[in-house]
């Protein structure tokens, strides 16, 4: 039996994925379509699982990151991967932030400040604590405190669901729906595009397997791949969860989301309050903070991390403060961002999603081409099932 002090990527991964796909896009598939779209995440976590699993599976079997493995599928590979995410981490990081600030604001008090400038500060404190963290920390605090954020945010969203069955007095229709208009199908693209995750963070998987075994030498391809399990498909889960919670609580209310970060967190917390009632605050606050705090976090290390790898193998050098310049840039790009589109929470998600899902392909092929050539030992090459 695997203990949780030998997980670790596996919750990165699930810390990572379970945000806006979760909180924001499957709430929001919920609200709007009630339990209509569960083919969808279903399929596409389905879809998705082999391309996610190639990161671990590909690090733990050879000792190298997948980035290593393009390299050697080309330098035009791990060039395209550069270009790819230097173009989109900037917005994935102040989608992510922005609705983390706009929780903050609800749940903390806006510090005096009207609520789009409170979202602001608190845009800049957040980042500001993240980055304390990883910088102070490293690899092992982050680690040791995402164990603590996903059983938080996993007992807080399984209470809130139970509470929200109890309390539901209408029938429930499992009834699927498949959108025709240009908003709903925009809408399941978007859904799509980061459910439970965008495909690149296999290769944010494969960093962190290779810092595990660093720090245990016994992270064995056996023990990574039943990591990256746990990880995935608690992400599933909660990702039903949370569709849950929309379609219990708010699908045929008359209620629409706003767009700015402020309202659209206002609303979130006071639907659920209103219809759960007011001791349920500290559930969903709860839930909610932690589902996004741990992507703020995660992904904050993850972009700089895969960026100063790639550019250390583009030029084949090591940079000792390569993480450094490149965490410093994407926060000082994130707050940039943030202030220039003002709290347009659903515009930058919409972007970032949509984004997410036209790159999807591009990882879905390399990382089959990579897993499955003589870059990657035989006994770890795909079964045949994974091939189908």
């Amino acid at each position: 039996m695997v203990s949780i002090k030998k997980l670790g990527p596996g919750l990165l991964f699930a810390g990572a994925a379970i945000g806006v796909s979760h909180l924001v896009q499957s709430t929001r598939a919920g609200a709007d379509f009630g339990f209509g779209l569960l083919w969808a995440l279903i399929l596409v976590n389905i879809f998705k699982y082999p391309f996610f699993q190639f990161g671990p599976r590909y690090a733990s079997a050879t000792g190298e990151s997948l980035l290593h493995g393009y390299k050697k599928l080309g330098k035009g590979v791990l060039i395209a991967y550069a270009i790819l995410t230097l173009a989109t981490m900037f917005t994935i990081q102040t989608a992510v932030t922005i609705v983390t600030a706009g929780l903050a604001s609800t749940l903390f008090g806006n510090l005096g400040l009207d609520p789009e400038l409170a979202v602001r500060v608190w845009t800049v404190i957040i980042l500001s604590i993240c980055l304390l963290l990883l910088l102070v920390g490293k690899y092992k605090l982050l680690d040791n405190l995402i164990k603590f954020i996903i059983v938080t945010l996993t007992i807080s969203t399984i209470i809130a669901v139970f509470m929200a069955l109890v309390e539901n007095t209408d029938s429930i229709s499992l009834t699927q729906f498949l959108p025709n208009g240009s908003i709903e199908i925009g809408f399941l693209i978007a859904f799509m595009g980061w459910m439970p995750a965008p495909l690149d963070i296999s290769v944010w998987h494969s960093l962190w397997a290779i810092e595990k075994k660093k720090d245990e030498g016994e992270f064995t391809p056996k023990t990574a791949l039943f990591d990256f399990n746990v990880g995935y498909f608690g992400t599933v889960i909660l990702g039903i969860g949370f569709v849950s919670l929309g379609a219990l609580v708010m699908y045929n209310s008359g209620e629409t989301f706003g767009t700015a970060a402020s309202v659209f967190s206002n609303q979130l917390i006071e639907m659920y309050t209103s219809s759960l009632g007011n001791w349920s605050y500290i559930i969903i606050g709860i839930a909610a903070f932690t589902t996004m705090f741990s992507t703020t976090l995660t992904t904050l290390d993850a972009s700089p991390r895969a960026m100063n790898q790639s550019i250390e193998l583009l030029t084949n050098s090591s940079r000792k403060s390569g993480y450094l310049v490149w965490i410093i840039i994407l926060a000082v790009g994130t707050v940039f961002i943030f202030f220039y589109f003002g709290s347009s929470m659903g515009l930058l998600v919409k972007i970032a999603t949509i984004l997410s899902f036209l790159t999807a392909p591009f990882y879905a092929i390399i990382n089959y081409r990579l897993i499955s050539s003589s870059n990657t030992p035989k006994d770890w090459r795909p079964t045949k099932f994974m091939h189908v």
